[in-house]
């Protein structure tokens, strides 16, 4: 971990959360924690105790404060559900990371150039993994995320500020991309032209996502259901927290779906060059459909259910097109490491969409089912 950093940390940031490194001198250790691409994220512990600090990430998050109003809404929900003494279906089984106040009782640190900071409760006894392994694995962390969201719905989807304008806006994301097509800045056109020509050859699903998308109510979406947004109990594997809410927003729920589909269905990562061997795991999307819908089944209406599938389609197209106009920007959002990385993540997605349009017919019978 980076010298200079670490001092500033404990220097000029540990002191507004309550705790004074020279008092706790060689006690106190600073780590970085999980492999997030956007928050600087590090674990602190002292004898007494431990937190999550982060950095946020202003460029992404260009307006920090309306993140932690989010949060802070999310978590107040959450416990308030948690507190329930009747059964499962009204009561909040997992656990919940507290956002820890300031010394002066604000959600956040701004200390200007030096960057926005906050600090979260650390939920012991937890465990975090990279990549869906086993269909068991799918099916619980599918299930937890569809618990989290179904105990959003008390709140109005109104009352979540948007983060990120446009995150999942399909039309302004391909606008973005043509336009870069357009203008090709860094001579890059030439090496992707031909998946430029699939995106745009691809109207089916446009004007679909287009017609669908106003028929749906609007709900709090966690909208980054990666597994390694989910804890889980070391002890026993089963799911123990959702984490990660910063772009908790209002949307539709095939996009934490199809966000699923997208992470935990591949047999290979998410930049892997090997497009023979990318293939769409038939167990592990089974497994998918049954956690999802066991949880959010009797809740959801019969065109989100639907939905689900445009969901899965959708979200591997749409992060294609974003890989892809990012790389003829010249990779100025997603961190890159080759010149290339952006256009292999970019094919990487777009094979795996075009993998689910030729089983279609397959495995929308896994969501009828469920």
């Amino acid at each position: 971990m980076n010298i200079r950093l670490t001092d500033f940390i404990k220097q000029h940031v540990l002191s507004h959360f309550g705790l004074q490194w020279l008092e706790l001198g060689d006690t106190l250790t600073l780590s970085p924690l999980g492999n997030g691409h956007i928050n600087a994220t590090f674990l602190v512990k002292w004898p007494q105790g431990a937190m999550v600090l982060q950095k946020i990430n202003t460029h992404v998050f260009t307006c920090p404060k309306s993140v932690m109003d989010n949060l802070h809404l999310v978590y107040q929900s959450l416990v308030t559900k948690a507190q329930v003494q009747s059964n499962s279906h009204t009561q909040y089984q997992l656990s919940v990371a507290r956002p820890l106040l300031t010394q002066s009782q604000q959600l956040m640190l701004d200390l200007g150039e030096k960057g926005v900071w906050r600090a979260l409760e650390y939920i012991e006894s937890s465990h975090c993994i990279e990549e869906v392994e086993t269909p068991e694995q799918a099916e619980i962390a599918a299930r937890a995320f569809a618990h989290f969201s179904r105990h959003l719905m008390m709140i109005n989807p109104e009352k979540m500020q948007e983060v990120i304008p446009d995150f999942h806006h399909l039309a302004m994301r391909l606008a973005q991309l043509n336009a870069r097509v357009k203008s090709d800045p860094h001579n890059r056109l030439q090496a992707c032209q031909h998946w430029v020509d699939f995106i745009n050859s691809q109207t089916d699903l446009i004007k679909e996502v287009h017609q669908t998308l106003p028929t749906l109510p609007k709900r709090i979406c966690h909208n980054d259901t990666k597994i390694n947004n989910l804890l889980f109990n070391k002890q026993d594997m089963t799911a123990l927290a959702v984490i990660d809410l910063d772009t908790c927003m209002s949307g539709y729920l095939l996009y934490d779906f199809g966000d699923m589909v997208r992470t935990f269905c591949s047999t290979v990562e998410e930049d892997s060059t090997e497009l023979n061997q990318l293939k769409v795991s038939e167990p592990i999307f089974a497994a998918l459909c049954q956690g999802y819908l066991s949880e959010l089944g009797e809740v959801i209406t019969a065109a989100e259910k639907q939905s689900l599938w445009l969901g899965a389609r959708l979200m591997c197209f749409m992060l294609g097109v974003r890989f892809l106009a990012d790389y003829l920007v010249g990779d100025h959002y997603f961190t890159i490491q080759s010149a290339e990385h952006n256009l292999q993540r970019a094919a990487n997605q777009l094979t795996l969409y075009k993998n689910l349009l030729t089983q279609e017919a397959h495995f929308i019978r896994y969501l009828s089912a469920a």
